[in-house]
């Protein structure tokens, strides 16, 4: 059983930076690709970014591209995401995710395990 906690979320005004940062439980972290998602108040979960398993690859929606920036390290079985340039649409609850596959994937179907989620507020 594979255990993702997110954690570095927050209160920011807009133009701000958080990081986010996504820990997970097991020995299988360094095998899949791993995602970040997220969900506003009245909307439905949408996609954010997707890295591989090895961390050469990743998307993003092309709401957050050229802000955000995920990575991972495999030797501290984290993931993480950069968000730069902040919006006020960018408040949600963010959510990380291990995927079934070693490359990156941009349906929720697709993946495996999730955390609880991590609340982001941007003020304007």
């Amino acid at each position: 059983q594979v255990q993702l906690v997110e954690s570095g979320g927050g209160l920011v005004q807009a133009g701000g930076s958080l990081r986010l940062s996504c820990a997970a439980s097991g020995h299988t972290f360094g095998s899949y690709a791993m995602g970040w998602f997220r969900q506003a108040p009245g909307k439905e979960r949408e996609f954010v970014s997707t890295i591989s398993w090895t961390g050469g690859s990743t998307d993003y929606a092309a709401s957050v591209k050229g802000r955000f920036t995920i990575s991972r390290d495999n030797a501290k079985n984290t993931v993480y995401l950069q968000m730069n340039s902040l919006l006020p649409e960018d408040t949600a609850v963010y959510y990380c995710a291990m995927a079934g596959y070693r490359y990156p994937v941009v349906k929720q179907f697709d993946y495996t395990y999730w955390g609880q989620g991590t609340q982001v507020t941007v003020s304007s």
